[in-house]
């Protein structure tokens, strides 16, 4: 069934365990049986329902017996539990592999956005002294614009008339903050203050920035292949965003060690602005010339 995606459906699993039982099991026993059946083969397995609850953000596993999840009041513990590692591992790998990604001794960890948007990072012994760990960012498509950001207090004083401002003078930027701190909810919905005329150029390592714009271009980074080449780095798409007519030009979360020295070179025609999110040691840019 793995191997196969259409035999994943729900209607194709009820048939089987159907069929299986001789018809001696009831439909709640049947709807149990397919849910546990297609998280476990194309899902998440037992995180699965951990990812469907309410409010929840973050989904952290360390090795067989330790889960925790993120429900916007800090971490706390679950009772879920593995097998053992190994069951993690071969978790870790199927998601990669979902997103074509691969993660074995050879290359131990990955940092993938899965098909449903769900973020992954997964680190793989030996490299983790404490079994495989997963960590899985759950997308919100929530899509706040910034009277919302304001009503809900996230904005205090004269923030918002200030960011309005910045965004209509065509202001270059910078987002910073820790983790879960709302770097891309806030710069989706400052992204969404673009007049509709103009063509937004957006480069990130995984799709997250979802801006209510009618003309957002998305470029995406790519790892290297098994020979070690291929990579597609954010400086890659930087260059290729300036030949594309940007209007404005954003790159995601800026991790690297490159982060303070980072600098976007001008187009040279349309001099298109810029806008990012960058985690905090990294040394603001100065505002594009107007």
């Amino acid at each position: 069934m793995a191997a196969d995606p259409a035999m994943t459906s729900q209607a194709a699993v009820a048939a089987l365990v159907r069929q299986e039982a001789g018809g001696l099991v009831g439909d709640g026993d049947v709807l149990d049986a397919v849910r546990a059946t297609v998280d476990e083969l194309s899902g998440a397995g037992v995180l699965e329902p951990l990812l469907r609850l309410p409010g929840v953000t973050d989904v952290m596993v360390v090795g067989a017996d330790r889960v925790w999840v993120d429900r916007g009041a800090g971490l706390e513990e679950t009772g879920v539990r593995f097998a053992d590692d190994e069951a993690v591992r071969r978790l870790a790998v199927r998601l990669a592999a979902s997103a074509g990604r691969r993660l074995d001794d050879a290359a131990p960890w990955a940092d993938v956005g899965l098909p449903d948007g769900t973020r992954l990072h997964a680190v793989l012994p030996p490299v983790s002294g404490s079994g495989t760990c997963l960590s899985l960012r759950v997308l919100r498509r929530a899509r706040l614009d910034l009277t919302d950001l304001a009503a809900a207090g996230a904005l205090p004083g004269a923030a918002e008339h200030l960011l309005r401002a910045l965004v209509a003078r065509r202001c270059a930027f910078l987002v910073t903050g820790g983790t879960g701190t709302g770097k891309t909810t806030l710069l989706s919905a400052l992204l969404g203050l673009v007049p509709p005329a103009e063509r937004v150029l957006v480069c990130e390592d995984a799709a997250e920035l979802d801006p209510q714009h009618p003309h957002v271009v998305r470029l995406l980074t790519r790892p290297p292949n098994v020979e070690s080449v291929g990579a597609v780095t954010l400086r890659d798409l930087v260059r290729q965003a300036l030949r594309m007519r940007p209007d404005r030009l954003v790159v995601g979360e800026v991790r690297g060690a490159e982060a303070p020295r980072r600098r976007v070179p001008q187009a040279a025609s349309r001099r298109p602005r810029r806008a990012g999110r960058l985690r905090p040691a990294a040394r603001p840019r100065s505002p594009a010339p107007g």
